[in-house]
């Protein structure tokens, strides 16, 4: 392939190789910077709505379960504090046989 087909080639499929020169350089790290940006700022909008709607879904769900939070609180004992569970007590049976007196 001689020089003029493969400059054909680059005009048809695009940009290929290196940028030639400082000039093209300088253009090609400005836009490599400008894209690195506009990469950085769309993750900071995702990572935003990602948060809301993460708050919102905690906002419903609370909203959700305050009639049964509610019902928990008004079903508390009055003095407060309650283990629920099942107690066995083992106590040795002790038979005192006396005379009748």
């Amino acid at each position: 392939m001689n020089d003029q087909q493969q400059r054909s080639r680059q005009r048809y499929f695009g940009f290929a190789g290196q940028p030639s020169g400082p000039v093209g350089r300088v253009v090609g790290f400005v836009a490599a910077v400008a894209a690195a940006i506009l990469a950085f700022m769309f993750s900071l909008v995702l990572v935003a709505l990602v948060v809301a709607g993460g708050a919102a879904l905690g906002g419903w769900l609370w909203w959700k379960t305050r009639e049964a939070r509610k019902a928990m609180n008004g079903r508390r004992p009055p003095d407060g504090y309650v283990i629920e569970g099942e107690a066995v007590r083992e106590t040795e049976a002790v038979v005192v046989r006396r005379l009748p007196e």
